[in-house]
């Protein structure tokens, strides 16, 4: 799965019509909406969009023929694998009708150049967990998890007898991370899935 590094605009006329897209990183479906808001353009005939935030997605045609515009840019944020993304196509009309078939390849086609002009950064999916470690313990394996390629130690709370941590373990490193913290503590501290 990937993210935008960083908003990218892409800009494209076909048959007299002009489709200005812009790529945009959002982490709620209120950030969509207000993005959504501030640019689209008032001139313009049509501001299709679509967003995609984990499983959720939405996506709007703006007076287009129904799916010749929204789920052709939804189409092609997933076709780059990206997760918090929106996508605005604006269409100032030219004059000349394109048709469904040329609605589709228009939009798509000018959501999917915008996203591959974007930067994007690979996002590994991560597990939310805790763990109670021992003082005899805890420097030892904060060492240790940190050593786990892109494990974080979100928060840490001090007890009368040791420390809990709240950790972010890359999904793919959950057992490995477990098992670690099981051997090196003698069975004393486990990981648990918050």
């Amino acid at each position: 799965m990937f993210q935008l590094e960083q908003s990218v605009t892409f800009e494209q006329v076909i048959k007299n019509s002009r489709f200005a897209a812009i790529a945009l990183s959002v982490a709620s479906e209120e950030e969509a909406k207000s993005a959504i808001t501030e640019h689209g353009f008032a001139d313009a005939n049509h501001n299709c969009w679509a967003w995609r935030i984990g499983a959720t997605y939405r996506f709007s045609d703006d007076g287009e023929p129904s799916g010749t515009a929204g789920k052709p840019i939804l189409a092609a944020i997933d076709g780059q694998s990206l997760d918090q993304a929106l996508v605005i196509v604006t269409r100032w009309f030219g004059g000349i009708l394109l048709g469904s078939g040329g609605l589709v390849r228009a939009y798509g086609g000018t959501a999917a150049a915008c996203l591959r002009a974007a930067t994007m950064v690979e996002v590994k999916p991560t597990i939310a967990a805790r763990v109670s470690f021992e003082f005899s313990d805890l420097a030892r394996m904060k060492a240790r998890l940190l050593a786990v390629n892109e494990l974080a130690i979100t928060e840490e709370q001090f007890t009368a007898t040791g420390a809990d941590l709240v950790l972010r373990v890359p999904e793919a490193e959950i057992e490995t991370v477990s098992r670690l913290i099981s051997d090196l503590t003698s069975g004393r501290a486990e990981l648990k899935l918050a």
